[in-house]
């Protein structure tokens, strides 16, 4: 055989292996973190990527459980109630599933949350976690007790360590008994150790070291792994943050992440009888700057990137939806924006009948970029993209 031949061989040889790696590096971008993700929740990842190229899904937490005036009515929906649709994405609470009790934080019973969770999955929709946990050296303690040191102490302390494993296998088995139609697991976004940015939870700056943030992330998402919760994509989720250094300065790694996320509350002083002030453009501009900070790391990272939580508690101001969250959430490329809950009279986050803001949240519905359940429904997100280029979602945005 010729030298020539030879060459050319190991040439050809050379382009196929380059080639190949190319083209599993452009693969990935479409694949969640977990390479044991379940069929759906990789359909689930690379749809939410083109779905966020065209709006945003709108999300509120703990929609079907109850709203103002009413708990746990079959169809009922605070949202539903004003636009006649759900929301795109439902949010969730695992809070007191630790401490083996019956019924979360928020008083919802675990095994309603589960019916609601399918629900949600088989009208089209995206539930999300959070889990505001106990303290595992002091169950007695909640999310809000401070203790310094928490998580440095864990890891030195065996019996602590072994508690904490415990809850991690609770969680594991409900988010694994989280199940579709056919018994497929249910996809779902869990947002652990949240608002870390902060120091309002145990796990919170002020109490933690960047490196032991870290440590415990990677070990929760581990164990949740090991018991076998391959359908969860993670969401990272500070609170306020001052730039991108700051974001990532407790980011547990590419491997431990499929969703860059932030959460930021509006409080602004007004007078409650204004009813058309003018937009806040402090909280515009300071959620606009970050949103642009996620999207940029998003982009570099090949993540998703979302608006976590968000509101303005009791909505005094009638136009909050088009004046100050349309222009935080248009053209960003955010997976999806979440709302808080609507607790009770003084505690809501959301519009329902007769609110102030009811009308302006129609207005924001009836926008083609931001997506409700009719819309996602119509996506299709938890089954295989179609290959080369993507079909528009026959209804999107026409509800």
């Amino acid at each position: 055989m010729s030298r020539i031949v030879v060459a050319f061989m190991l040439a050809s040889c050379f382009l196929q292996v380059s080639c190949s790696r190319k083209m599993q590096f452009a693969a990935s971008k479409s694949l969640p973190v977990n390479l044991q993700a379940t069929q759906e929740t990789r359909h689930l990842y690379a749809n939410l990527k083109q779905l966020s190229k065209k709006g945003v899904m709108f999300g509120h937490q703990d929609d079907l459980a109850y709203g103002l005036g009413w708990k746990y009515e079959e169809g009922r929906s605070d949202i539903k109630d004003v636009v006649g649709d759900y929301p795109a994405v439902v949010g969730w609470d695992l809070g007191h599933l630790e401490l083996g009790s019956t019924m979360n934080l928020d008083s919802v019973p675990f095994d309603q949350m589960r019916g609601f969770a399918r629900q949600v999955y088989e009208r089209g929709g995206l539930n999300t976690f959070s889990w505001h946990l106990n303290n595992p050296l002091d169950p007695a303690k909640t999310s809000w007790d401070p203790m310094d040191s928490t998580i440095q102490r864990l890891f030195s302390d065996p019996a602590a360590l072994k508690v904490y494993d415990g809850w991690l296998d609770k969680v594991a088995d409900y988010l694994t008994s989280l199940k579709g139609p056919n018994g497929e697991l249910i996809p779902v976004v869990f947002r652990p150790l949240h608002e870390h940015t902060g120091s309002w939870f145990w796990w919170g700056r002020n109490h933690v070291s960047p490196e032991d943030y870290k440590k415990m992330w990677r070990y929760t998402v581990k164990h949740l792994r090991d018991k076998g919760a391959n359908n969860i994509l993670i969401a990272y989720s500070t609170d306020r943050f001052t730039s991108r250094e700051d974001y990532l300065e407790r980011y547990p790694g590419d491997d431990y992440v499929d969703v860059l996320g932030f959460d930021l509350y509006h409080r602004p002083r007004i007078d409650s009888t204004d009813t058309s002030p003018a937009p806040d453009t402090a909280f515009i501009r300071d959620a606009r700057r970050m949103v642009e900070t996620v999207r940029q790391l998003g982009q570099e990272k090949n993540k998703l990137w979302a608006f976590t939580e968000t509101g303005l508690g009791n909505l005094p101001l009638a136009n909050w939806w088009t004046s100050t969250v349309l222009p935080v959430v248009q053209d960003a490329g955010l997976s999806y924006v979440l709302v808080w809950r609507n607790a009770n009279n003084s505690h809501y986050f959301a519009p329902f009948p007769g609110q102030k803001s009811a009308e302006d949240f129609k207005n924001l519905y009836n926008r083609p970029d931001v997506f409700f359940m009719k819309d996602v429904q119509a996506a299709d997100i938890y089954s295989a993209p179609p290959k080369g280029k993507q079909k528009k979602p026959v209804a999107l945005g026409d509800n």
